[in-house]
């Protein structure tokens, strides 16, 4: 029974192992956690601001060009800011719980990972920034969503599978919200604030608090 339990637990370390070295596992559901908190709160910003039917397809029509302009400077403004903040969570929490697993946070499968999320990112971005210049705005934050979901799944195959999950819910939350113009701020809110905040808490109590 010894010499078979200990075959069992070299088994386990070598996969250990090899999962270490082609998954990065310092993702932290902290950044997941202090994103979304992030996310419901820029949002909460532009809907006191703006008011979530001024961002619906009808709503954008009925507006002089003037409010427009001043409407889509705001909300890049603010998205800016929540895309900026959110990096700094997520970068932060992830570099303090590889130090505390000893584990390199820049290595050849953190940058694969950062390619595969950057390509649909960088993608999903410059499509913004058309529909925003063509005076678009509803459009962008559905897209938002997709390509954030899309980012996720192409970049879930270097890290847990968790991660998997949380894009394809971002791509059905941005396809829905295609369809429901008038709440897509709520839409918004609920992909990029309430998702990161569960799937964070989730992530923190399956591998953070584990390990």
């Amino acid at each position: 029974m010894d010499s078979h339990n200990q075959s069992l637990e070299t088994l386990t370390e070598i996969r250990d192992l090899m999962q270490r070295s082609s998954k990065f596992l310092s993702l932290s559901g902290l950044s997941g956690i202090f994103a979304g908190i992030v996310a419901l709160g820029g949002a909460l910003v532009a809907y006191l601001r703006l008011k979530t039917d001024a961002l619906s397809y009808d709503g954008m029509s009925d507006v002089s060009e003037l409010t427009r302009g001043e409407m889509m400077r705001f909300v890049l403004l603010d998205g800016t800011i929540v895309l900026v903040l959110a990096l700094i969570f997520g970068v932060f929490f992830t570099i303090r719980k590889a130090k505390k697993s000893g584990q390199s946070v820049w290595n050849s499968t953190s940058k694969r990972l950062v390619i595969s999320l950057m390509i649909p990112l960088v993608t999903g971005g410059i499509f913004c920034l058309a529909m925003f210049y063509r005076g678009i705005l509803w459009v962008s934050f559905p897209a938002t969503l997709i390509f954030y979901g899309l980012a996720l799944l192409n970049a879930s195959k270097y890290t847990v599978r968790d991660v998997e999950y949380l894009g394809i819910c971002e791509v059905i939350l941005g396809l829905i919200s295609l369809f429901m113009t008038g709440y897509n701020l709520l839409v918004w809110a609920l992909g990029f604030g309430v998702l990161h905040i569960v799937y964070g808490t989730y992530m923190y109590f399956k591998y953070d608090i584990k390990r």
